[in-house]
């Protein structure tokens, strides 16, 4: 859920800057293709991207819908200090350049000048300091648990000094597109007529929402790389079952979509370019260690031995997928080769184990709890009726009370991961992690190993190593089991140009779509 950072050597004490955009980007550029049919004419300064989402905003205030794959769409219209490029490197957005000081526990970001959100208001300091303390202070906040590094922010001018609780060079990754889209703090002073109608300092601004259904949204002009966003118009629509997208985008009533994979192959044979953009996604069965059975670690090892990844990936990615027992792909930088197949699929293993627990076959009864219909909860039924366990599914609306209570015993969960490595291990294995469904429960040596991953600049040589052991520290959780990671899919027309394959973001930077 990958781009890795490729590590170099450590500076002493260094000035950690980014570097410019400018220069990556100018190589993603493609040329303005030939367009028909449902594509509007670039060529008369009117290009429409047409995009069907199956993750439309249920809110439009970053804070409390940045959450999930719905910080894809909001980035159109938010902005944030920093974006990941190809690589996955933390490199400018509205920030032009930041700097740590030489203990790592104070990071000073330089806005850029003369920027205003939609509204008119100045993005500065004070902008980025209202940001952060929202996101940390609002009560219905979806991302509190990801600044817990963040003691305060000071505004002096364009600079927003962030003052850490502890050594942490993730900064710059973590305030990215995922975590900080900022708000006018005029508009927020207001959530909830926020929450309806955006006011950021993103490529676009909105110009109409339908809640839950559509948005219209046009160029901004004072984007501060305006220059290089080629769409002057954006379409956003909740997508209908999955089922129709693909009739959609062939009669030009679409032009772009996230897809489901059983619905690839009928796009390609629609002739629209089916692709992969590159991401951090992983899939997990999560157990509550403070609730019998998963009490037993007998029991917890019994689930893990009794999953066979690999028909995840067959049955629900239609071979687009990785099956991972990680929270992260293989490949990525954080992902621990050493860690892998530490329980793989042994049905044998796993009835011996519930016999030790005192179970004989079809004595044990979960309960397995979930927001929706989900085919992964049926082949987690399968799986566990073939070593003797027997589980009911039941669906829960509100599921996301109880999970995030903690009150659920056995469930299922998804992430996109994040853009700090760190801050996806904290998420699942802290004690204070939203993914951790045994919190306050952690592993013994996972508090000093993500403490020593902090420590280390992401440009030091040993960075991957510290990462990794903290990865192995947190797989030592009787709480998670990994299980597949699932592509971000999407259909396009062949009249709308590559775009840039930065790791979990769809970045509109100068993408075109094609005139008639």
């Amino acid at each position: 859920m990958p781009g890795p950072v490729t590590p170099r050597r450590r500076p002493r004490r260094p000035a950690v800057r980014a570097t410019a955009l400018g220069a990556a980007l100018a190589a993603l550029l493609a040329p303005s293709l030939t367009a028909c049919g449902g594509d509007s004419s670039a060529a008369a300064g009117n290009s429409t991207l047409k995009w069907a989402t199956s993750s439309f905003p249920a809110h439009w205030d970053p804070v409390v819908g940045g959450s999930g794959a719905q910080f894809r769409a909001l980035a159109l219209t938010y902005a944030s200090l920093t974006r990941v490029n190809e690589k996955g490197d933390a490199v400018p957005d509205l920030a032009e350049s930041w700097k740590y000081n030489a203990e790592g526990d104070q990071v000073t970001f330089r806005v850029r000048s003369g920027l205003k959100f939609s509204d008119g208001e100045p993005v500065n300091a004070a902008a980025v300091k209202a940001a952060v303390e929202r996101a940390k202070k609002q009560k219905n906040s979806a991302l509190f648990g990801d600044l817990t590094s963040i003691r305060s922010v000071e505004a002096k001018g364009q600079d927003a000094v962030v003052h850490l609780t502890q050594v942490d060079y993730q900064i710059p990754q973590l305030l990215g597109e995922r975590v900080l889209q900022i708000a006018s703090p005029k508009a927020a002073r207001k959530p909830s007529a926020l929450d309806q109608n955006p006011v950021g300092a993103g490529p676009f601004t909105v110009t109409q929402v339908i809640p839950g259904t559509k948005a219209v949204l046009k160029k901004n002009p004072d984007y501060w790389d305006a220059k290089n966003i080629h769409i002057d118009k954006v379409e956003l629509t909740s997508a209908p079952d999955a089922s129709t997208v693909v009739s959609g985008l062939r009669t030009g009533v679409y032009n772009f979509a996230d897809i489901d994979p059983r619905q690839a192959g009928e796009a390609k044979k629609a002739g629209l370019d089916v692709f992969v953009q590159p991401g951090y996604n992983a899939a997990n069965i999560s157990l509550n260690v403070n609730k019998a059975p998963f009490d037993d670690d007998k029991v917890v090892d019994a689930v893990r031995y009794a999953v066979n990844r690999e028909e995840f990936v067959d049955k629900l990615t239609f071979g687009y997928g990785k099956s991972t027992d990680q929270p992260f792909p293989p490949g990525y930088i954080a992902y621990d080769p050493g860690s892998a197949e530490k329980y793989p699929y042994d049905p044998a293993a796993s009835r011996k184990l519930l016999s030790k627990a005192g179970y004989q076959p079809g004595e044990l009864k979960l309960k397995l709890v979930i927001p929706a219909e989900d085919p992964a909860a049926e082949i987690v039924q399968s799986q566990l009726a073939k070593v003797g366990i027997k589980v009911t599914i039941k669906i829960d609306k509100n599921w996301a009370t109880p999970f995030f209570a903690k009150d659920l015993a056995f469930s299922l969960y998804s992430t996109t991961g994040r853009d700090s490595a760190v801050q996806t291990l904290t998420a699942h294995f802290g004690p204070d992690g939203p993914l951790n469904l045994s919190s306050p429960y952690q592993p013994s040596g996972f508090p000093r190993a993500v403490a020593e991953a902090r420590r280390t600049p992401i440009d030091d040589p040993r960075y991957a190593a510290k990462l990794r052991a903290a990865t192995r520290a947190g797989l030592d959780t009787k709480a998670l089991v990994f299980t597949y990671s699932s592509p971000n899919l999407f259909a396009k027309s062949s009249r709308i140009s590559a775009l840039p394959k930065n790791p979990a973001h769809l970045n509109w930077t100068g993408v075109t779509v094609g005139g008639s």
